[in-house]
């Protein structure tokens, strides 16, 4: 590459740049940028038939790499952890996890690169009882563990989010209103929030707040929640919102309406995580916002500070949300309104009444109040069925599986 001065057709600068084959000048004409084709050098393979999706883990050495393989013709599917570059040999598995029902799946690391949480995700749910299609949560770890995280209610999962301490990790799922639980490294619940408008959760960068958030086609609204006391901090409303993001500070929070999820209302705003709203832009209703970030900082730069549970102040006027009515037919708008609901929202565990424990259920006691469940309706199942009474060997065989009742039911 060769620099030339067209006034006295002199060299300047020459480069060897044998595979450069764009050159660009900058605005200045101080920067000349080149482009040339990336060239892979495989220094390493990892033989394994049929890898359908990967997943490196972050951080430094030793590098770790989870793979996953579909499972075919009756076989499971199962992910395996590896530590670069020990690929070789039956034994170089750090752990392998085996499980059904996984058309695709989501591999989490934990920011230590101790542990991934994946979620196995089929297209169609063969039960009828959702087509978001059926997922499952595993837990697999370098050190060789692996679990089935149970989660006490049906349904999708919406999220998967570890804590930056790599100790525990938030899940949210089941069908609306989602529940929201905290599990530490055992998948024993640590801290249930009970069931509310979410799907989604956001860790701040130092792991000691949590706000759970409903996006998309929910309303925007978002608790915050101290999660090394468990105490509720604030509740605030963030209608429209296509994007979050924690500032690097811990503190701030950025949430913004964008193009092309949604093309009206577009703007962002800039929150503590008190609830206040302490900056706030709105496009033009001619323009369009596409993209928003928060500049990057390196960990450690922001010590964590004390957390607050006052709202700070703030020179941005405060909006009051906007109470929509639901829609009444005609023949019912002169008529008294009844309050009714068509789920009850669970509170959280620690704001429920107190009946002994405020401790989740463990996943033994879990596993257990299942079969208890499905005992006592296989039992009425088998008593509508026949007036005699069902044999042990048929209440076991209602028991290999929590939906079979249901089953029997539609038979």
């Amino acid at each position: 590459v060769n620099i030339i001065n067209v006034t006295n057709k002199g060299l300047l600068h020459s480069f060897d740049l044998p595979k450069a084959v764009c050159l660009e000048f900058s605005p200045n004409n101080t920067v000349l940028a080149t482009w040339q084709p990336y060239t892979n050098t495989i220094a390493n393979k990892l033989h394994l038939q049929k890898v359908n999706d990967f997943n490196l883990s972050p951080g430094s050495q030793p590098y770790k790499v989870a793979v996953y393989v579909p499972g075919s013709k009756g076989a499971p599917s199962f992910v395996r952890l590896y530590q670069y570059p020990n690929f070789a040999g039956p034994h170089a598995a750090l752990a392998n996890k085996s499980f059904f029902k996984a058309d695709k799946v989501t591999m989490l690391w934990n920011k230590k690169a101790t542990a991934v949480l994946v979620i196995a995700s089929t297209e169609v749910d063969k039960t009828g009882a959702s087509y978001y299609g059926e997922q499952t949560l595993h837990y697999i770890a370098t050190n060789g563990e692996s679990a089935v995280v149970q989660l006490p209610k049906n349904g999708p999962i919406y999220d998967v989010v570890w804590n930056s301490s790599s100790t525990e990790f938030c899940a949210v799922y089941g069908f609306m209103p989602a529940k929201a639980t905290v599990f530490n490294l055992k998948c024993d619940p640590v801290f249930d929030f009970g069931t509310g408008p979410r799907n989604a959760a956001y860790y701040s960068p130092h792991g000691h707040i949590l706000v759970l958030a409903g996006f998309g086609n929910l309303r925007g609204q978002m608790e915050v929640w101290d999660v090394k006391n468990y105490k509720l901090i604030s509740k605030p409303v963030a209608s429209d919102s296509t994007y979050f993001a924690w500032c690097p500070d811990g503190e701030h929070i950025l949430t913004a309406t964008c193009a092309p999820r949604l093309r009206v209302n577009n703007g962002f705003k800039i929150w503590h995580y008190t609830g206040s709203v302490l900056h706030k832009y709105d496009v033009p209703s001619n323009g369009e916002l596409w993209q928003v970030s928060w500049q990057p900082f390196l960990d450690g730069v922001f010590p964590a500070k004390t957390i607050k549970y006052q709202a700070v102040p703030s020179e941005v006027p405060s909006e009051e949300p906007k109470v929509t009515t639901a829609y009444r037919p005609p023949a019912l708008r002169n008529k008294p309104v009844t309050n009714s609901k068509l789920h009850e929202d669970e509170p959280p565990q620690n704001m429920k009444p107190h009946s002994g424990s405020d401790k989740p259920l463990s996943k033994t006691a879990l596993k257990n109040q299942r079969k208890h469940e499905a005992k006592k309706a296989a039992k009425q199942v088998f008593g509508v069925m026949s007036s005699s009474k069902p044999s042990q060997k048929l209440l076991d065989l209602a028991l290999t599986h929590d939906m079979l009742a249901i089953t029997f039911l539609k038979m």
